[in-house]
């Protein structure tokens, strides 16, 4: 029995160590567990923190929004008001500015952007002939977007109605590298004929852009071919201009001719071609695509000898292209002609075919490989052949003519004829290869 006990006793010892050993593990868990919770703690207080910061800051930006939009509402308002004022003001000035008892022969709407120097030029240009025919072509400047100093150079004038296009759409080009520029500028002719042949009814509208001065006959020009505009309806449009108007190239400021190439450069077109242009107008490039004999199915255009407009615009979205070379050089006429007192029937279509092959037949045919020494050395009018369109830039490089063809048709061409004076008064016809049989001329 004593034995037992002393066992027993012996027992307790590796007992002991084994509670102890427990109660140490237990109390390192414990603190373990202890540190944890305190972490668990710090890091629910540090995510209440950032909640709270998260709840903050959108609760500061849903305040943003809403003084946004309370921005927009205000800002959507004053823009209606302005629309308003607008309204009101074009009204007001188209009733100082048209003669009720006046028919308008054609509104002239000054096409503008962001050159306010070019625009004081060209305004102060129209006005100086303007005034005293006011009422048979009221004055419009029409501004592409929100330059500051434009719209308060062009509000400064009394004498014209100011109109506005704003937009906002962005601009998708269909080839990469193309300027944008060239996209804005269409949807701003498409807003400002649609404004003026359907918003103000006017029957005939005549273009100029803001880099033009004109000539001192400019409107009787106009006024005299409107007449004929009405009349013939194979003639598309009536420009101002000649692509080789140039000091070297023209002689009489009488001559007026029908081309197949759409010169524009200050032109006038009438509501009955707008309403066919108007629906199928082109995102960009227009005036090439006035070039494009799908849109003139075979109708011409008026065309003087001596421009009737300078374009001084060395600066702007074509970056200066051409200007020297063919735009500096420009002679604008400075000859007052009598506009009314001119038989200009030969014009008509039923005429002018014949009119025109008169004159081709009376030029003597040079030939040879260097037509501009030859020409240099005959006198009276000459006529040069060209087989194609190689050969024509080649011919019109000796000259220093525009070489430049658009849909198969040379500039300034008549059934494939391009005129120009050379050595004063010869005439110079650069003829197509099918020209002459177009004219009806046999053994020529």
């Amino acid at each position: 029995m004593a034995k037992l006990s002393c066992d027993f006793r012996y027992l307790l010892i590796p007992a002991a160590f084994v509670f102890i050993y427990i109660q140490m593990r237990l109390f390192t868990t414990q603190s373990e567990y202890a540190d944890r919770m305190a972490e668990a703690v710090d890091a629910e207080h540090h995510c209440t923190s950032q909640m709270r910061l998260l709840i903050d800051q959108i609760s500061m930006q849903q305040e943003q929004i809403v003084a946004l939009e309370e921005g927009k509402k205000r800002k959507d308002q004053e823009c209606t008001q302005f629309k308003t004022l607008v309204n009101d003001l074009e009204k007001k000035a188209l009733q100082r500015v048209i003669d009720k008892t006046q028919v308008p022969v054609a509104a002239v709407v000054i096409m503008a952007c962001n050159r306010a120097d070019y625009l004081e030029r060209t305004v102060a240009s129209v006005l100086k002939y303007q005034s005293s025919v006011a009422s048979k072509y009221p004055l419009f400047v029409s501004q592409d977007g929100s330059d500051p100093r434009v719209k308060t150079k062009a509000l400064s004038y009394k004498e014209l109605t100011y109109m506005q296009h704003i937009d906002y759409d962005p601009v998708h080009t269909d080839r990469p590298g193309e300027l944008i520029a060239y996209y804005k500028i269409a949807r701003h002719y498409k807003w400002a004929l649609d404004e003026l042949f359907y918003k103000h009814n006017f029957d005939r509208v005549i273009i100029l852009e803001d880099d033009m001065e004109i000539a001192p006959d400019f409107f009787d020009y106009f006024e005299a071919a409107a007449a004929l505009l009405d009349k013939d309806k194979s003639i598309m449009a009536v420009s101002s201009w000649n692509d080789n108007g140039q000091k070297q190239f023209v002689y009489d400021p009488y001559a007026l001719y029908r081309s197949d190439f759409f010169p524009g450069l200050g032109w006038m077109l009438t509501r009955s071609v707008w309403n066919e242009l108007s629906p199928k107008w082109p995102k960009a490039y227009w005036d090439d695509w006035l070039r494009l004999k799908d849109n003139h199915n075979g109708r011409q255009f008026l065309r003087p000898e001596v421009c009737r407009t300078y374009n001084f615009g060395e600066h702007g979205s074509s970056m200066g292209q051409f200007f020297e070379k063919y735009l500096a050089p420009i002679k604008m006429n400075d000859v007052k002609v009598d506009w009314k007192s001119q038989d200009l029937s030969y014009l008509t279509e039923e005429k002018y075919a014949q009119y025109f092959a008169d004159i081709l037949k009376a030029a003597k045919p040079v030939p040879g490989t260097d037509p501009a020494l030859m020409a240099s050395n005959i006198e009276g009018d000459i006529r040069i052949q060209y087989r194609d369109q190689s050969d024509f830039e080649y011919i019109a490089q000796q000259f220093g003519v525009f070489e430049e063809w658009k849909d198969g048709v040379p500039r300034t061409a008549y059934k494939g004829v391009v005129v120009f004076r050379y050595h004063p008064p010869r005439r110079v016809f650069l003829v197509g290869p099918d020209s002459l049989q177009q004219l009806g001329i046999e053994n020529a």
